[in-house]
């Protein structure tokens, strides 16, 4: 191939490339989240420079801020995670112009002007944000307490050895995200009057686990101009809400969300999930206490039956390998009619304790999580599958889902398919070059003056 036809070859790859970077530029300016640090009134932390105007700080970038700041800062750490943060909710409805009584942090603001040095990171990469917590746990060799608001009054604190308290927020985009953001503000103060009233001096933390805001706001592909536009609105989009079973206490601990629960009996097939997110769903025999819990969801006249429940016993076990508390569903149960089918489910659905199990499909049939306890159980009778399930049993706080760990394994389809096909070239090659290893180039010419040369065939 000639040096023009080259380089018109490389020109295709070279603009497909500067395509990719340019993507990739624009989604890292929007995937960012803010972080605020500061500390009691009469602590103090060293002066931190804050990052340049237009820099993403890093996670290790986050390392160094962080254990400079613990250096002289209390190692009483408050760290308030809010599902979703961006720069632009402070200027939406932040207290600018002097419009203070407006503002949604009010609190927030506060306690940022009695801090004598605090630490304000406007574009820190979010995937960065997840590692806070362990990050502090980590410095502070401490583990980490995931506090209820509702219980702030009962709890006492000890200054003389350090604590590490983790407070999620949710965050609801659209048209109620100021008064979400007020009521997180409510709470962030709330905690911090608790720190107050106990003369016990605190570092805090508030940043977001996502952005709010990200690159399909502006779809720069789409042709709209990355330049300055008026904020407006994004379509709302009716979700239902997760169910919520409450304990004696009117405390929330079992959530439960799931996009369809299909079964199907005898031929007959229905959605258990249709009505039990509109609080009319019964209960009924549900019960939750801090090693077990049990969800019960009653039914009449369904799948020609006349009585049905679909009953998930879930426990909290401690594992000694992972030195940890997990959340294990030991069985999914159909009563009805006086008949019971067991499916075990301990194998496929777990979680530690502190996290949310989350799975795009549970089944019976495909790939299956929930496998009936015999071959002889009734449980062979009934197909079940769960569409975008998630459930929380334990350490549940407020009316959303902790961190959700997936079911989704590690390998995949595609990547079976891409380690097989890669291991099938690679042995093409392997051949390829042992072939042409064992080609043997001719050592021995004919001289036209002298005899002529006699190779014997075996050579």
């Amino acid at each position: 191939m000639t040096e023009v036809g080259m380089r018109r070859c490389s020109l295709p790859t070279m603009a497909f490339t500067s395509v990719l970077l340019f993507i990739c530029s624009i989604y890292s300016c929007y995937a960012q989240v803010p972080l605020v640090m500061w500390t009691s009134d009469g602590s103090s932390m060293p002066h931190l420079a804050e990052a340049a105007a237009g820099h993403t700080v890093s996670g290790g970038q986050l390392v160094s801020y962080l254990r400079s700041a613990l250096s002289t800062a209390p190692h009483n750490v408050l760290v308030f995670l809010q599902d979703k943060l961006s720069i632009e909710d402070f200027t939406m409805y932040g207290g600018v112009f002097g419009n203070k009584q407006d503002s949604a942090f009010l609190n927030v603001e506060s306690a940022l002007q009695a801090s004598s040095s605090p630490l304000v990171l406007s574009a820190l990469d979010w995937t960065a944000s997840h590692s806070v917590l362990d990050l502090f746990q980590k410095e502070l060799s401490v583990s980490a307490v995931h506090i209820d608001t509702n219980t702030l009054k009962e709890m006492k604190l000890n200054s003389t050895q350090p604590l590490l308290l983790a407070v999620r927020l949710p965050y609801t985009a659209g048209s109620q995200s100021k008064e979400m953001l007020l009521k997180n503000d409510m709470i962030i103060g709330e905690v911090l009057d608790m720190f107050k009233s106990q003369d016990v001096p605190y570092t805090a933390v508030y940043t977001g686990l996502k952005p709010s805001r990200m690159i399909e706001d502006t779809p720069v592909m789409a042709g709209v101009s990355v330049g300055r536009s008026l904020l407006q609105t994004p379509p709302q989009q009716t979700v239902k809400p997760p169910l919520v079973y409450n304990n004696t206490a009117g405390q929330p601990c079992i959530m439960l969300w799931a996009d369809t629960l299909l079964a199907t009996y005898a031929g007959n097939q229905a959605d258990l999930a249709r009505n039990i997110f509109n609080s009319s769903v019964d209960t009924t025999g549900s019960f939750c206490n801090e090693t077990v819990s049990r969800l019960v969801l009653n039914y009449r006249n369904i799948l020609n039956l006349q009585s049905l429940q679909l009953i998930f016993s879930m426990s909290k076990i401690f594992f000694p390998v992972s030195a940890r508390n997990w959340t294990v569903m030991d069985q999914v149960v159909l009563e009805y009619d006086g008949q019971r089918a067991i499916f075990n489910a301990s194998a496929g659905i777990n979680t530690p304790a502190e996290y949310s199990f989350r799975c795009q499909t549970v089944s019976s049939v495909q790939s299956p999580l929930l496998v009936p306890r015999n071959a002889t159980d009734n449980a062979t009778q009934w197909t079940l599958t769960f569409n975008d399930f998630q459930i929380q049993s334990f350490s549940v706080t407020g009316d959303s889902f902790a961190f959700a760990s997936d079911c989704a394994g590690f390998f995949s389809v595609g990547i079976w398919m891409g380690l097989v096909i890669s291991l099938l070239m690679l042995l093409i090659l392997t051949y390829g070059l042992h072939m042409i290893m064992q080609l043997r180039t001719m050592d021995r010419f004919d001289d036209p003056k002298g005899p002529a040369i006699s190779v014997p065939l075996s050579e």
